[in-house]
């Protein structure tokens, strides 16, 4: 991903979608339902397949533009397009809900930096097994039942397994970027959900997404200069954000509504198979017998936490919209 990210250590883990006030739809933004009709597990799914393939053709571009410069242009690029598509309201939100988009647009930026420092040193597909121990870790932090221990410890050994069982062969600073970028992808998480219990529709993904592109723009100037406003540089930059952040994030803002941040973060699991085949088609990496026994560990263990909570679902009533 990267997504595909502060460190899940927060106050307070997000609370499960189904107990969350619903949003009052407002007539602006991207209008969810089409979207909705993927449900929230397909929802995470797309956003997944897009992110990975987003995340692919960044690594052509690294040569033309530097890893900051990708992050500026994938940042600003999606900020504009969301802010165009959804026009949020700028008045009307209290100091809290400001501060949940601010801390949101953080995560995402440094996400977003710390993934691209990782890739740039050491393979795709590494990379994202690395990052995504940090929803991983967020999933058994938060896991209100012993099953999902269970499918987090099973999705672990195949993450670990896509490695290779190892990672003394990476370099040791991409490794670290990695795992940093899982720490900010596990606040991403949480506040992903926030800030889609307090913004209707797409709208406070907007305004996040501008906070990390502010806070960005004077790295990515530093690092490519003039190289940022190529054209060739800007169309493929534009194409990276619109496949890594603008689809994926809008995605798994709408699936977390209504899916709890638990088996949401198991799911990522399915990130590393993901960038696999992103490598495999687009950057030639082929995929050994290792690792695709570790894509079925991590698909099996995905399978387990998407039926476990479903029979969760089924035995529990669900409240009532709350209007806000």
């Amino acid at each position: 991903m990267s997504t595909p990210s502060t460190t899940p250590g927060t106050p307070a883990p997000a609370a499960p979608a189904t107990s969350a006030p619903a949003a009052r739809p407002t007539g602006r933004g991207p209008a969810p339902g089409g979207l909705a009709a993927l449900g929230p597990v397909g929802l995470v799914l797309a956003g997944g397949i897009s992110v990975q393939f987003g995340g692919a053709l960044a690594v052509t571009l690294m040569p033309r533009a530097g890893a900051l410069g990708i992050v500026t242009l994938r940042l600003a690029v999606a900020a504009v397009v969301l802010l165009l598509v959804c026009r949020p309201k700028l008045r009307g939100h209290s100091r809290a809900d400001w501060g949940t988009v601010i801390v949101f647009g953080i995560t995402m930026a440094g996400m977003n930096g710390l993934f691209y420092q990782s890739v740039a040193r050491i393979p795709l597909g590494p990379a994202v097994t690395l990052e995504v121990l940090g929803p991983l870790a967020l999933s058994v932090l938060t896991s209100r039942r012993a099953v999902n221990l269970l499918w987090a410890a099973l999705a672990l050994g195949g993450v670990f397994l896509l490695g290779g069982g190892g990672f003394d062969s990476l370099d040791p600073v991409g490794a670290a970027f990695a795992l940093a970028a899982g720490a900010m992808w596990a606040g991403y998480i949480v506040f992903s959900a926030r800030t889609g219990r307090r913004f209707p529709q797409a709208d406070g993904l907007a305004l996040a997404m501008a906070v990390g592109a502010v806070l960005f723009l004077p790295l990515g100037i530093v690092e490519s200069g003039s190289k940022l406003i190529e054209p060739t540089t800007l169309v493929l930059g534009g194409a990276v954000a619109l496949l890594s952040s603008v689809l994926p994030y809008t995605l798994e803002l709408l699936a977390l509504r209504r899916l709890p941040a638990p088996t949401f973060a198991i799911l990522m699991s399915l990130e590393p198979a993901l960038a696999a085949t992103a490598g495999f088609l687009i950057l030639d990496q082929t995929l050994s017998a290792t690792q695709a026994a570790a894509i079925a560990l991590v698909i099996a263990a995905s399978m387990g936490a998407v039926r476990t909570q479903i029979g969760r679902a089924k035995r529990e009533p669900q409240p009532l919209p709350i209007e806000p």
